[in-house]
């Protein structure tokens, strides 16, 4: 298995951390990082000797501030699937051992949507979390409509969707959306030990657990939706100037078409 330096893979017993490691643009995601974040999760999921994952990134500031959509976005509002073609898969949908999101910092857009394919979330007192891009005139493809409207109350995930506004990590606690808030140094000495004490529990029967409640919720149907008609967004011309307005630090001019 061949990473790109931006993705590293970890194992420690029966215990895989995979990090995101561009802390200096704030862990943002290339298409060469997306498909590392895959193939990483794809090795962890066919070794028999690893039970738990710990997905987690590199520095303070950002879990993941999302796509680089200086790269992304004129991809995205062209139509092409960067890389994922399967309507039906999103981030760790096919991942049925148990994985642990331990968030440091801005855990937003596309980050976010990784978090929500998690199934434990720990986070630092400082993070915050969020789906900025209908600001850019944009919309998140990666599962979240079908997802979050299940994990957090509708309202909630409304106010999260459609105002493009973060919350912090207590909020992120009050509403479900985490687990447990802890000290920034504490983050990841707290996800081993959970890691640790879920490790001592049966293997098939966490992963059993977990496709049981994953399968039941029939999330494919809603993820082919999103896609279908996300992409009438787009294809639409303020899906072109919210990036263009992005790259060039102004508001965006949105003509609602």
């Amino acid at each position: 298995m061949a990473l790109p330096s931006t993705i590293t893979y970890e194992k420690r017993d029966h215990i895989g951390i995979i990090t995101i490691n561009r802390p200096e643009a704030m862990n943002s995601l290339t298409i060469e990082m997306l498909l590392g974040i895959e193939e990483a999760f794809e090795e962890f999921n066919k070794d028999p000797e690893m039970w738990v994952a710990i997905f987690t990134a590199a520095g303070d500031k950002a879990f993941s501030s999302g796509l680089d959509l200086k790269e992304a976005a004129p991809m995205l509002t062209s139509g092409d699937s960067l890389g994922f073609d399967d309507t039906t898969k999103r981030q760790f949908s096919d991942v049925f051992k148990p994985i642990i999101c331990a968030v440091n910092g801005f855990c937003i857009a596309g980050g976010m949507e990784m978090l929500l394919g998690s199934d434990i979330r720990i986070a630092a007192e400082h993070a915050s979390f969020g789906l900025g891009e209908v600001k850019w005139g944009l919309v998140p493809l990666g599962g979240t409509h079908v997802r979050l409207p299940r994990q957090i109350p509708w309202a909630i995930a409304m106010q999260l969707l459609l105002t493009g506004k973060n919350i912090d990590a207590q909020r992120a606690y009050e509403v479900g959306l985490i687990n447990e808030v802890v000290p920034a140094d504490q983050l990841m000495p707290t996800a081993l030990k959970l890691a640790e004490r879920m490790c001592r529990n049966g293997p098939l029967a966490m992963k059993t657990a977990k496709e049981i409640a994953v399968r039941s919720l029939e999330l494919e149907g809603g993820f082919v939706l999103e896609k279908a008609l996300g992409a009438r967004v787009l294809s639409s011309e303020d899906a072109k100037e919210g990036p263009r307005a992005f790259a060039e630090k102004r508001p965006a001019n949105f003509k609602g078409r």
